[in-house]
This record gives structure tokens, C-alpha cells and sequence, in this order.
């Protein structure tokens, strides 16, 4: 088993960046010492523990942490760390947590967008590698794609958009089957794009008869696109004409004049721009602050059939998540995931995505650093809020419990339990009011949620 992402965090010449995938010259210069010393699986989950808690207290940053460790030496931090934090006790819980994984070679699918990053940057930054799981992560055409492939067992587990496992969980769209999302990917990280053939038409309510496209229905996209023309006076069944198509057909769809535009996952959103086609219209964020989008889902049978492997799985893609939660990594990560087996975008694309420095094809350079985020922990009233416009748009017909259903799917528990064994914090209640576009959400009112609206079906 290999442990070359796996550097002593308590050593100011490891760096913790570099993943099995790292051909650097340290890398391959100490190549054949991890060779010739291969860890134990115990040795390489006491280290992940040991990694994850340094690179939280130096907030994930790899030249901060190095310096510190050049000046004060590994035994008098690692001491110093020990006595106000229970390294011991984090390493000898998970230990006891994790027993053997039942299946460490995995196929998990992602759909080659930004959302994805946690998912995709796991393999060649060693995520996997350091709990112990031979990951091979597969591009999916698309959402209905994903679906399909999840559902068969042909992948062991997908990034989804955060409405796909309540829908598949309902049986909407597909046969329904009990889907578990114990970790968001993104927050933001949407846009709405318009062709620059409607540079005059700023204005929603100017969009009457355009067409737009969306990655898939159930998705954030869907719901935020819905949200957001019928706040300023359209119907979005009747007003203009909302079509499905995946991801990296929307830059082609846009040029092709198929599209007047589209609410999607970057990169192409800024793929329009820099093709010049297309111009930012606004960020999803301006909408709703701190929105999820994509996630990491499975099928409830697969956590209860491995739940070692589950485990394992889970805090490889929650440690990425945090380690891309901060903005000093995201140039690093632009480059890990721009390949063509992954993304296949340039490098200064995914930099202008994940940086928040961009321009928005209107002759203006934009500064947003939260442009896309990422937080894994999966609040309830979120799913609520999800559950909510399905109801809102006729895609659920019945009554429903909206908190039943959001806990069932949405394991809150499974992530806060995680990120405080990897020392991040974790939120301590799982439901809150949310505010979109100006209106505030009460989860605990989600029927006179849906009343409050003037365009709604039913």
C-alpha cells in the first residue's frame, strides 16, 4: 500500500501538497525510501489523523506550517500540539472506528465541473491514498449519466448535485432507491450567462421567450434559474422555455444560438467569457449566500454493506474539501485538476473560477474571492429549501415531511463526526434560517414557504 502522500507533519522538509500522483523532484527523490519502509494501514490512518490536525491549525497552509516547524523544531511543536489537543485519543477513536475496508478498489464518477474539486483533486493529491483506498474516479458525460451508473452499481459513489439523492431517494426521475449524502462539495460557484447578443437586456424581466439552459431538473441550477426569473414577474414554465443540457454542452449550445443562456457549474461560465461569447450576468451568490450545489452521494446500501470502506471514503473526501476551502491552495489545485482526464480546461480559467479574480466579459475584472467555496457539512434546512421548490414546482404531487425526508438523506451526523475526528469544526446544529434573495427561509415553516410565492403550480 502505497503512503506517498503521507509526509511527516511534523517535519518542516515533508509537504504535505504532494500526492501519489506528484512527480516533483522530492518527490521522486524519496521515492525509494517509501518503497523500501511501506506503512502499515494502522500507521498510514494514525499519520492521516496526525496530517489533518497540523494542516488544520496552520489553516491548511503548507508554507506557514513549514516555516513555523523550521524555527520551533517537530518534537516541540508536535508537544506543544499535544497539550491542547488529544492526538492520542483522535487517532486511537478512528482506529477503533475504522476496522478493515471490505472493498479499498472503488469507481466513484464526477461530471468535469468546478463543484467536483474535492472529488477529483482526492486522486492526484493523494486524498485516497492517505485512507488507504485505491480510488479510480471516472468523467461522466452527465447528470442523468451519473444517475444511471450509480444506480446500477457501476459506480460505488458520485458526485451528485444536492437535489439528486432526495429526488432518487423519492423516486423522481428513477426508481426509488435510498440515496445517503453525507458531505456537500461546493457552495456557490454558479453563475447566469447570457450571449452577448443580449448585452441590452440586463434586466429579467426582458427575458420573455429565451430560451436557457440547466446541467439537469433536479438541481440547484433548476431551482435558483426558477427562483429567480419568478421573482421578477416570469413564469418559468410559461414565460420562457428552461432545457437540460449537461455541462460541456453549454458553451457550444450558447454559440450555436441554441441558447440565449444558462445558469451552470463553471467552468463555463467563465469558459464563455473566455471565448467571448458570453458575459456574467451575476453569481449565483448573489443570490443566496453560501448555497449548496454539488455533493458526495451514495447508495444507502453500499455505507451499511462496507461501512469501514464508507468511513474511509468519507473522510478522504471531507479532508480534500477542507483542504480546498482555503484560497492559498486554490492555485495549486487549478493545476491538479486542469488535466484532460479530469477537467481539461486551462489553467487560468479554473484560476479565474477558484480564485474569484475574473473577468466578467462586460470589460470588467471581478474580485470575489467566495465566487465557489467549499464546506461539507450537509445542513438539513438546506434540503428542506431543495424539498421545498420540488414541492413549489409541481415535481412532488403529495404531501410530504420535509425534515423526515432531508434526515433521512442528508447525514449531518456522519460529517460533523468526521470533521471533529480530523480536528476541523463542525457545526453543532444542522438546521438555520436562510436568505434568499432578500426573503428569509424558516425551515421550520416550509408549507407557508411555498404559500408566500404568487407564481408557483398547484
Amino acid at each position: 500500500m502505497s503512503n506517498k502522500s503521507l509526509g511527516n507533519p511534523f517535519s518542516a522538509k515533508s509537504d504535505l501538497r504532494h500526492g501519489a500522483a506528484c512527480g516533483c523532484a522530492e518527490c521522486k527523490s524519496d521515492a525509494h525510501a517509501r518503497v523500501a519502509a511501506p506503512m502499515t494501514r494502522e500507521a498510514m490512518l494514525e499519520r492521516a489523523v496526525e496530517s489533518a490536525v497540523v494542516r488544520s491549525v496552520f489553516g491548511h497552509n503548507e508554507l506557514n506550517r513549514r516555516s513555523m516547524l523550521g524555527m520551533l523544531g517537530g518534537g516541540a511543536f508536535a508537544a506543544a500540539l499535544a497539550s491542547v489537543f488529544p492526538m492520542d485519543k483522535a487517532k486511537a477513536l478512528i482506529l477503533d472506528d475504522l476496522g478493515p475496508i471490505e472493498k479499498p478498489d472503488l469507481k466513484v464518477g464526477f461530471v468535469a465541473i468546478t463543484c467536483a474539486t474535492p472529488i477529483i483533486m482526492a486522486e492526484p493529491m493523494g486524498f485516497y491514498d492517505r485512507y488507504g483506498l485505491n480510488v479510480e474516479i471516472i468523467k461522466t458525460a452527465g447528470w442523468a449519466v451519473a444517475r444511471d451508473m450509480s444506480l446500477s452499481g457501476q459506480y460505488d459513489a458520485s458526485h451528485m448535485l444536492t437535489p439528486m439523492p432526495l429526488a432518487m431517494t423519492l423516486g423522481l426521475g428513477s426508481s426509488a432507491v435510498p440515496y445517503i449524502m453525507p458531505a456537500v462539495e461546493n457552495i456557490n460557484g454558479q453563475a447566469i450567462v447570457l450571449s452577448n447578443e443580449h448585452l441590452d437586456k440586463r434586466d429579467p424581466a426582458q427575458w420573455k421567450g429565451m430560451t436557457f439552459g440547466v446541467p439537469f431538473e433536479y438541481s440547484m441550477h433548476n431551482f435558483l434559474l426558477r427562483y429567480y426569473v419568478a421573482e421578477h414577474g416570469l413564469d418559468p414554465d410559461r414565460d420562457i422555455q428552461i432545457r437540460v443540457v449537461p455541462p460541456p454542452e453549454m458553451v457550444a449550445n450558447l454559440r450555436a444560438g441554441n441558447l440565449d443562456g444558462y445558469l451552470s457549474p463553471d467552468p463555463f461560465n467563465q469558459r464563455a467569457v473566455w471565448e467571448g461569447i458570453g458575459y456574467i450576468h451575476l453569481l449565483t451568490k448573489d443570490l443566496w449566500e453560501g448555497h449548496p450545489c454539488c455533493a458526495f452521494a451514495t447508495p444507502r446500501r453500499f455505507a451499511v454493506e462496507n461501512p469501514n470502506t464508507y468511513g474511509a471514503l468519507l473522510r478522504a473526501i471531507i479532508d480534500a474539501t477542507q483542504y480546498a476551502s482555503n484560497h492559498d491552495n486554490r492555485r495549486e489545485i487549478a493545476e491538479a485538476i486542469a488535466p484532460a482526464a479530469y477537467l481539461n480546461q486551462p489553467v487560468p480559467v479554473l484560476e479565474q473560477v477558484l480564485t474569484g479574480t475574473f473577468a466578467d466579459g462586460l470589460g470588467n475584472v471581478q474580485r470575489e474571492p467566495d465566487r465557489i467555496d467549499f464546506d461539507p457539512f450537509p445542513w438539513h434546512s438546506m434540503g428542506v429549501w431543495i424539498l421545498t421548490q420540488m414541492k413549489r414546482w409541481g415535481y412532488i404531487q403529495n404531501e410530504i415531511d420535509y425534515k423526515a425526508i432531508a434526515e433521512q438523506v442528508y447525514l449531518a451526523s456522519d460529517a460533523r463526526k468526521v470533521m471533529a475526528e480530523l480536528g476541523y469544526d463542525a457545526p453543532e446544529v444542522s438546521y438555520k434560517s436562510h436568505t434568499i434573495m432578500g426573503k428569509t427561509f424558516d425551515p421550520d415553516q416550509p408549507q407557508a414557504y411555498i404559500d408566500s410565492f404568487d407564481i408557483k403550480r398547484g
